[in-house]
């Protein structure tokens, strides 16, 4: 009797303003529910779904055993996207319109004509609803480690504390060998923990290298700023991408989008691609492409702009008086133009721009992360500060303190590289921030899907690598630079 009411009201519908649904009007909706179990052949390639309706009356059957085909078309409901089969997962809501008949039994079998995903899972929100705070919490750190070796900090660390990632810098550079061994076991701590772990480093070729000494060196950003071709920043960052990962990094600190308008900068000089916008940006971006093409997570710095200061922010706290106008029409157009590209990270600097926020250096700005970085130019992607122990921080802010601000500002992950004390002053001080309402339980699971996000994204894993081939790397090195005559 309903169906009869429904379909004799678009009939007069359709005689009205108002109308009814082409497409539905047209095609006999056969079932809408949840997917309850996805079918598998060998190859781990869907062939099928198991439909359960929750509630609908507004269909045919209330359950079916849907049969994938080749001609079967799958979309997002929403965005009108095409979709594979294998993005069909249990606990998605969909439409199915039928191919031919319906095999009768229970639940009826048939196979799809269209499958419309409604409302997808998010096994994400999942897993973020199993996690304790201080599972959170650790997502939301990135560390250093002391010396060659693992020790009780680091095991603390990842035991106690969950970190999310560690970072390498010089101090912990020894050799292939131990570097290898270094990442491996800090790997084989972290295997009791579910969520593996980000590995990173600043690798940007010139003087800011990370790699042993066995290893062929790259050219600067600033030589290679001045050869300027595309394919050639491209393979730049894939060849960089290759190095690091073949010790285990997952996460490169690169590529420099900074502008050099300061001749006078001490701390970004030849690290730079140039004082031409265009070509920061062009190259900026190939680089970043080709890190991404061997499946190495780019983080482009260091957001808003770091090319106009006068004092390293190593040391103390940069001042660049621009105005926003400035900004955008010159720092902020590498970022641009990777955000455009599908950036996966951004670093932000510490650094003071008075005339945008006169109250807080960019890394603790929510003017400068959230008003212009996510809301302007719309960059949902995974956001990392500087290193928090540099002077422009510890020198005049509480790294407590400051922390809980710059989580509040919008950052994702808190760098605290140097001194197991104040990494721990970050962790209990953003727990402490939590448990008094001073940062919402909302903050904290809006930076932890975005870091389960992009781990989910490059498929993350805590590998153990065996040995690390130098001479076939420094090779590949050698070929290409030979081909630029550096």
């Amino acid at each position: 009797m309903i169906k009869k009411i429904v379909l004799l009201m678009c009939i007069l519908l359709s005689f009205s303003s108002i109308g009814c649904n082409k497409e539905i009007n047209e095609e006999k909706l056969g079932v809408r529910g949840e997917i309850t179990k996805v079918l598998l052949d060998g190859n781990n390639k869907a062939t099928g779904i198991l439909v359960e309706r929750k509630n609908e009356q507004d269909t045919e059957y209330d359950k079916a055993s849907v049969n994938i085909g080749e001609k079967t078309k799958i979309y997002d409901n929403n965005t009108k996207k095409e979709l594979e089969r294998n993005d069909l997962k249990k606990g998605a809501k969909v439409e199915i319109i039928f191919e031919g008949g319906v095999r009768e039994s229970y639940p009826v079998q048939a196979d799809a004509k269209i499958i419309r995903v409604i409302e997808q899972v998010d096994h994400i929100v999942e897993k973020i609803n199993t996690m304790t705070i201080d599972e959170k919490i650790g997502q939301m750190l990135m560390v250093g480690v002391e010396g060659y070796n693992l020790n009780d900090n680091s095991k603390k660390l990842i035991k106690e504390h969950k970190v999310g990632g560690f970072i390498i810098f010089d101090e912990n550079v020894q050799s292939t060998e131990q570097l290898l061994a270094l990442v491996n076991s800090l790997k084989k701590e972290n295997a009791d923990n579910n969520i593996p772990l980000f590995f990173s480093l600043d690798e940007e070729g010139g003087k800011v290298t990370r790699m042993p000494k066995e290893f062929k060196r790259l050219p600067t950003n600033k030589a290679v700023g001045q050869i300027n071709n595309s394919d050639f920043s491209n393979k730049i960052g894939r060849t960089i991408a290759d190095e690091i990962k073949s010790f285990g990094f997952n996460m490169n600190f690169s590529p420099v989008l900074d502008v050099n308008s300061n001749p006078k900068n001490p701390v970004i000089g030849s690290r730079s691609f140039g004082a031409n916008s265009d070509i920061v940006s062009n190259l900026g971006v190939e680089t970043m492409k080709g890190i991404q093409s061997e499946n190495v997570i780019p983080v482009v710095k260091h957001f808003p702009g770091h090319g106009d200061t006068s004092v390293d922010s190593h040391i103390g706290l940069p001042t660049v008086n621009n105005d926003l106008n400035r900004l955008k029409s010159f720092e902020l157009v590498p970022f641009t133009k990777a955000i455009e590209n599908g950036a996966d990270a951004v670093m932000i600097a510490h650094i003071l721009l008075p005339k945008i926020d006169k109250d807080n250096p960019s890394s603790m700005s929510k003017i400068i992360i959230t008003d212009i970085l996510r809301d302007n130019l719309k960059f949902d992607g995974v956001v990392i500060t500087d290193e928090m122990t540099m002077g422009a921080i510890i020198k005049n802010y509480n790294i407590g303190k400051a922390a809980i601000k710059s989580v509040n500002a919008g950052t994702d992950i808190i760098l605290v590289g140097h001194d197991y004390n104040n990494e721990i002053e970050v962790i209990n001080a953003l727990k402490d921030a939590v448990s008094k309402g001073e940062i919402s339980d909302k903050r904290i699971n809006e930076s932890v899907h975005r870091i389960l996000k992009l781990k989910q994204k490059y498929n993350l894993k805590d590998e153990i690598i065996n040995s690390v081939d130098v001479d076939k790397i420094n090779n590949n090195i050698k070929t290409l630079l030979d081909v630029y005559s550096f």
